[in-house]
């Protein structure tokens, strides 16, 4: 009997210690996933480094893009077919671009060129088989500027206006129909299609390659030349 009083006396001893050493466990060992999870300070700090982050992106793309004229000066290139039997001939050309932006994405630009070439004209009763020949070309048309980053951005920009050949070499005082060239003096439509890369070495400065699809319509047929042009992009007027 004594020893039933005994065991009875210890397992109420164990029940009532029981609860209170887990909980002291419980409190000193709290769960790993709990420690891994950041505390509120912790959140408020990651939202403010990427708060600042966004903003200086936003300041950035602002300073670059909020100019309300553009001006571009550059070169170009494109393979032109000069004749209605002729081989394509690469002809080279100055570019001079001004744009007028309306909102930092849209804009209109106006843009002059010339090119250059010295097409192949074959064994022919002159003796010319290289003239030189030219063409001159006044084009406007909207630009969209569809993804901007603080160093870089890309636009689409389609024109139309009019090419001016001067398929004639005064030099040599031939061309047009009999070195078999498309006629001299013409003015004809032009359109230029292009897609415009531009990389910001400076807020209001930047390098521009655009490929371009350039079309003219000499000769009462469609010429689809293949280019580009590059050059270099100055931003003012804020």
């Amino acid at each position: 009997m004594l020893s039933f009083r005994r065991f009875a006396l210890v397992m109420a001893l164990a029940t009532v210690a029981l609860p209170a050493v887990q909980a002291q466990s419980s409190s000193s060992n709290p769960p790993a996933q709990d420690q891994a999870q950041p505390t509120a300070p912790q959140m408020n700090v990651q939202a403010r480094i990427r708060a600042r982050r966004e903003q200086r992106r936003a300041n950035a793309i602002r300073e670059a893009y909020q100019n309300r004229w553009e001006v571009f000066l550059g070169m170009g290139y494109n393979r032109f077919v000069p004749g209605p039997d002729r081989q394509h001939v690469p002809l080279y050309a100055w570019d001079a671009a001004l744009t007028r932006y309306v909102t930092p994405r849209f804009g209109v630009t106006a843009d002059a060129r010339g090119y250059y070439g010295t097409p192949y004209v074959g064994l022919n009763s002159t003796g010319i088989t290289r003239p030189s020949i030219s063409h001159y070309d006044g084009l406007v048309g909207p630009v969209y500027r569809f993804y901007l980053q603080p160093k870089y951005s890309l636009s689409a920009r389609v024109m139309g206006g009019i090419a001016h050949s001067v398929f004639y070499d005064h030099n040599a005082g031939q061309g047009g129909a009999t070195l078999g060239l498309y006629p001299d003096n013409a003015n004809v439509f032009a359109v230029s299609a292009s897609v415009n890369g531009e990389y910001n070495i400076a807020p209001n400065v930047a390098i521009r390659v655009s490929p371009e699809l350039f079309v003219t319509g000499f000769g009462s047929t469609t010429q689809m030349s293949r280019g580009f042009t590059g050059g270099v992009v100055y931003r003012f007027g804020k």
